[in-house]
């Protein structure tokens, strides 16, 4: 893969990223006024999918609000960005713990490449795995990562 080719990568994921961001505004239903999500139910226990990490993360006291769905070429299945503490958090759920202990397998230590993949962040990537759930948090902010590593453990690979 040469230069030409990284910054491609890196300016397409850059947009992507940005349109994400814009997805987080508040959807309003067909009576103008603000909508909102169907809450959020409990599995209990430990993390072990989409629906149990963020219910464990409420109960850790973060705001987490859903923002949309996201495709990331390295992963499999569509991932869902749920907003922590005012920070994008991409979820991915896989259909069992040894299939996303083998995405995550595929994952460079430092988050830079999966495979043969390169990737460019716009910030540094931080990488968890627990149960089904693969979560990437592309930032710096200390609590989110304090609540993270509370929640799903250290992370795998990244900064």
């Amino acid at each position: 893969m040469n230069g030409r080719q990284l910054i491609r990568i890196g300016l397409l994921l850059a947009s992507a990223l940005l349109i994400v961001a814009c997805r987080g505004l508040s959807p309003v239903d067909s009576e103008g006024t603000e909508a909102t999500a169907p809450p959020t139910v409990s599995h209990g226990g430990p993390v072990v999918d989409y629906v149990s990490l963020v219910d464990t993360l409420r109960a850790a006291g973060a705001t987490v609000e859903p923002a949309g769905s996201i495709e990331q070429d390295f992963f499999e299945p569509e991932g869902q960005i749920i907003r922590v503490n005012q920070q994008d958090v991409q979820v991915f759920e896989f259909e069992s713990e040894e299939a996303a202990q083998a995405a995550a397998g595929t994952i460079s230590p430092d988050g830079s490449s999966t495979g043969t993949t390169m990737i460019t962040w716009i910030a540094t990537p931080h990488f968890y795995q627990a149960g089904n759930v693969i979560a990437v948090y592309v930032g710096d902010d200390s609590g989110v990562l304090t609540l993270l590593e509370e929640v799903l453990g250290e992370q795998f690979a990244g900064g």
